[in-house]
């Protein structure tokens, strides 16, 4: 080299792991949300000859600690995740590196890089994560003031020129020696007689910025990633400091090792540089700050990593399914109990149109735990109204729905616990032959342990009958219970009480507390019959409008939410006004209503209140006694006697004395 040129530095490529993007995700939705605060990182670096100045970060890059690994070093670093891709574009990316770079040079100013040289070097990351694409856009910055411009003497040359074996030798396994936070930046002296490695705060004057060893014996040394006759970048920063640390090296030539080891510990490789520092002292302060990474087509701008293909499918379709949750706790409803939906279990007594429609908007909030019991068969006139099944499920005769419906649950979203089983629910009022006994009792011993083993019971069954047997045993093991029952254009949604509470008789309350509310059977006075004989087809099918059931399984599973989310659980109080602006009732998601009628012919909705019926034949003390008492014998009696149930609560005695003029009575048809 004849005359002498700029000194061109080696710029970093960045390498992100998918592990990096994978944490960064979980961070995103479990911890920061909507947050941007910026976030410590680690990054680090080493000289390979094959691939050059690469600057990685992976999974590890959020511990709290970076981890050592043998000849990396380690760079602290800076990631900020905007919300939307407009402010991933938008922000001033010249004002962002000028405000970094003020902190360096602080750093720089204070002298704290002489002690600990790694503190000099840092990296920035800006970057947006499109969570429902698992599209990322990021860019790195390297910051480095663009002052002062420094030339090199001549073409670098091999460090094995001027250092025979043993010196060599010597420089690598004193440079193994240091502690890893001064390996960034060093100091060799060498003469005739000796070579050695120091800490920068054995050889400068911290105060005055001097020397204590000949400048003509120092080499200014740092690792250098490069694998080119340049330098790699983090030289530029180091210049920068030294030239505003020391005025005695302006207008002068320096002896620059870029210390390249290998992995057999050989340092070969290194380069010597020869520089022409500037003759007059200009200060970085104010001057811009530079260090943004180029793309992969050699522009400033930003990289994207598609991780669609590389992530696990069913990680990403779980991952992607709690998105709007996460979301509306982010934005809307910051006390949202995410976990809660999660780990509890739903049992769906029934698997036909309701319990299909309840089932799709339990994985929707985000339950994962779904299970279902139904003795029918997936028929031709399901599939349009029933939205589990599909004209496979029918043929051959027709899969179980309960077992249909838990494997298409799965089709949906792979990561569900989700299984069903083909029971028979006896009822009240179908006597049960010794033919059948046997079977009778297995199933009702199936039954009970699956109520046993779930947090929630959803009764979404066809008959009013078959609701008895679950609304007894719900209440009897302390389980949330859901109910929701359909007419032709009207539906009921309501929630149960708890078994063996004691009845208030309080009436001047303005509300019933949760413990004391009343079942579906509780505004009865007859015992449940058999409600399928002597029924025609229309009548023994669940003839609705199609909207009713889509309807009735939205509030029923809204109203479980509503109450999984409030404070007093089960035990939430159910207002007798729902209109009434009194906020001592709500949750999380406001008051949380016993019962929902609705009326489509009128488009109207009703929330009636009403607590326990001590002679209820399903939730009563007197009931819940004599199963307690009598198990499967008192459940016997009940199925062969369509009166049983009135005489042991007193309903029998009820209709002698009373007017049944005066008795209000519901049924599924009223």
């Amino acid at each position: 080299m004849s005359h002498q040129e700029i000194i061109q530095y080696v710029p970093f490529l960045s390498f992100v792991h998918p592990s990096f993007w994978h944490n960064l995700t979980e961070l995103k939705l479990n911890v920061d949300r909507l947050n941007e605060n910026t976030k410590q990182i680690y990054g680090r670096f080493t000289y390979r000859e094959d691939i050059g100045s690469v600057f990685e970060v992976d999974g590890t890059s959020f511990n709290k600690d970076p981890d050592d690994e043998h000849f990396y070093l380690n760079v602290t670093g800076t990631v900020m995740n905007k919300n939307t891709i407009e402010d991933f574009k938008n922000i001033d990316k010249a004002s962002l590196l000028n405000s970094l770079g003020e902190i360096i040079w602080q750093n720089i100013k204070t002298k704290t890089w002489i002690e600990y040289p790694n503190t000099l070097l840092n990296f920035f990351l800006l970057s947006f994560a499109d969570l429902k694409k698992f599209h990322y856009y990021y860019w790195f910055a390297f910051p480095t003031p663009s002052q002062p411009t420094v030339h090199l003497k001549e073409k670098s040359t091999a460090l094995s020129e001027h250092f025979n074996n043993k010196y060599l030798s010597q420089i690598s396994e004193e440079y193994q020696a240091l502690d890893v936070r001064q390996r960034c930046f060093f100091i060799i002296s060498a003469d005739s007689n000796n070579v050695q490695v120091h800490k920068l705060s054995d050889v400068f004057n911290k105060e005055n910025g001097e020397m204590k060893i000949d400048i003509s014996n120092l080499y200014f040394a740092f690792s250098d990633p490069s694998n080119s006759e340049n330098p790699g970048w983090s030289l530029r920063i180091f210049l920068a400091a030294l030239l505003e640390h020391s005025l005695q090296l302006y207008q002068s030539e320096i002896k620059v090792v870029g210390v390249r080891i290998a992995k057999n510990g050989s340092v070969e490789k290194s380069r010597l540089f020869t520089i022409i520092t500037p003759q007059s002292t200009e200060s970085v302060n104010g001057k811009a700050w530079v260090g943004w990474e180029r793309n992969n087509k050699g522009n400033f701008g930003p990289k994207l990593a598609n991780m669609s293909a590389s992530m696990d499918p069913v990680r990403l379709a779980d991952t992607s399914s709690d998105l709007n949750i996460k979301l509306m706790q982010w934005r809307l409803v910051p006390k949202l109990d995410v976990e809660v939906m999660k780990k509890t279990k739903c049992l769906l007594l029934g698997a036909g149109t309701l319990g299909c429609h309840v089932a799709r908007d339990l994985l929707a909030w985000g339950f994962r735990h779904i299970s279902f019991i139904d003795n029918g068969k997936v028929s031709f006139s399901n599939p349009t109204r029933q939205v589990l099944f599909n004209y496979e499920d029918c043929l051959n005769g027709g899969q179980m729905k309960a077992v249909a419906a838990a494997e298409n649950l799965k089709r949906i979203l792979p990561t569900v616990v989700s299984n069903g089983s083909a029971l028979h629910i006896p009822m009240p009022g179908h006597p049960i032959g010794e033919s059948l006994k046997e079977e009778t009792i297995s199933n009702i011993k199936q039954i009970v342990e699956a109520i046993q083993e779930h947090d929630v019971i959803f009764l979404l069954l066809d008959t009013r009958e078959a609701r008895w047997l679950p609304t007894l045993l719900a209440a009897h093991y302390g389980k949330i219970t859901v109910n929701a029952a359909l007419g032709f254009d009207s539906y009921l949604v309501m929630r149960h009480g708890l078994g063996y509470a004691e009845i208030n008789s309080d009436v001047r309350s303005s509300y019933v507390d949760g413990s004391q509310l009343g079942c579906y059977f509780c505004n009865d006075v007859t015992a449940p019959g058999n409600s399928i004989k002597d029924r025609t087809l229309d009548q023994q099918c669940t003839v609705t409008r199609p909207g009713v059931a889509a309807i009735a399984g939205a509030l029923a599973v809204e109203l479980l939410v509503g109450l999984l989310q409030h404070p007093q659980r089960i035990n939430a109080p159910a207002p007798y006004n729902l209109t009434e602006e009194d906020s001592s009732f709500d949750g999380v998601l406001g008051p949380i209503p016993h019962s929902i009628r609705g009326f489509l012919h009128s488009y109207q909705t009703v929330t009636p209140t009403c607590a326990k019926f001590k002679q209820c034949i399903a939730c009563s003390n007197v009931v819940l006694a004599k199963y307690k008492e009598e198990g499967i014998e008192f459940l016997m009696k009940v199925f062969n006697s369509g009166t049983y149930l009135e005489e042991i609560t007193g309903l029998k005695e009820l209709h002698l004395t009373a007017e049944i003029a005066d008795v209000l009575t519901f049924s599924d048809e009223d």
